[in-house]
């Protein structure tokens, strides 16, 4: 006579445990990222990455530890509590897609006539952005990405014929030529023209990375990055919900399964353990490795796994 196991596994159930655990283990490279940025890159656009990374790498962890334990184990307050955290990653997610259409309306460049590329002027751009890139705290580690593109350097040897043939970059338009309608005698400005055509310098580490045609050329390109980013975040969106709602259903299961069977699993488990015993002590000892890793903690010796 067959008997049927003590906690039925549901397919949301399932679902909900292989997809925390591959999420899991894909926190572990983000981390990696993290650190190594941390220790091992000095460049500011990349260091700029590591707070983010390592954030994302530990919310994931967490988040996935939970559900995947909650979903295997039918533990309702850890898929109580994975829920509540995907609720909330689903509104931050939702409220920065939309915080980000918001403030990267408008921008768009304006043709330069008889040339392939535009040109663009920071007063197209909402008024929060203009404030930022005015602002030398945020505006400093920007230019230092604009000169670590090596951006300029590229178009550095260009005759009047290729500004005539080639197209340009929003951050090659706006940091590393004077604006267009500029006119110099000598290299120098003659008449009333805009005060970008005064920033300039032909000096390679001066171009025009003080003028407002550069910030315009980076917010341009920051525009066109972040609607390119919405689309993905509005995939996640709809991958996030459909996790959510498989969530639900797998939260559902553990209550039910508590009101089933109140006294825990059937001692014959000590003989044959589930299939998933194994992988939860394997998960929380490499949670914890992770952990210490990450703060330079590393303990003298880890427990045994006494598998």
């Amino acid at each position: 006579m067959m008997h049927s196991h003590p906690y039925p596994h549901r397919l949301s159930n399932t679902a909900i445990g292989y997809l925390n655990l591959v999420t899991l283990l894909a926190s572990i490279p983000i981390i990696g990222a993290g650190l190594w940025l941390a220790h091992g890159s000095a460049a500011t656009c990349e260091s700029a990455l590591q707070a983010p990374l390592l954030a994302i790498g530990f919310i994931v962890l967490l988040i996935s530890l939970a559900g995947f334990i909650g979903a295997c184990y039918h533990v309702t307050w850890a898929l109580w509590l994975y829920l509540l955290a995907m609720l909330m990653l689903v509104i931050a997610l939702l409220g920065i897609t939309v915080f980000g259409l918001a403030v990267t309306a408008g921008g768009g460049g304006r043709q330069v006539p008889g040339r392939p590329y535009q040109e663009f002027r920071i007063t197209d751009y909402s008024a929060w952005l203009q404030k930022h890139v005015q602002v030398d705290r945020y505006w400093r580690p920007a230019l230092a990405c604009v000169v670590g593109s090596k951006a300029c350097p590229r178009i550095a040897n260009w005759t009047p014929l290729d500004y005539l043939q080639h197209s340009l970059t929003p951050i090659q338009s706006g940091c590393c030529k004077p604006p267009t309608s500029c006119t110099y005698n000598q290299g120098m400005p003659i008449a009333p023209q805009d005060e970008d055509c005064y920033r300039w310098n032909n000096a390679p580490n001066i171009l025009c990375y003080q003028c407002n045609s550069c910030k315009a050329g980076v917010l341009e390109q920051v525009r066109r990055d972040w609607h390119n980013i919405t689309i993905l975040n509005v995939i996640v969106l709809v991958i996030l919900i459909a996790i959510y709602s498989c969530g639900c259903c797998a939260f559902r299961n553990a209550r039910r399964a508590e009101s089933q069977y109140p006294y825990g699993v059937n001692r014959m488990s000590k003989i044959n353990p589930r299939w998933d015993y194994f992988w939860y002590r394997i998960l929380i000892y490499v949670c914890l490795f992770i952990i210490y890793a990450a703060f330079g903690l590393f303990p003298p010796i880890l427990p045994a796994l006494k598998i």
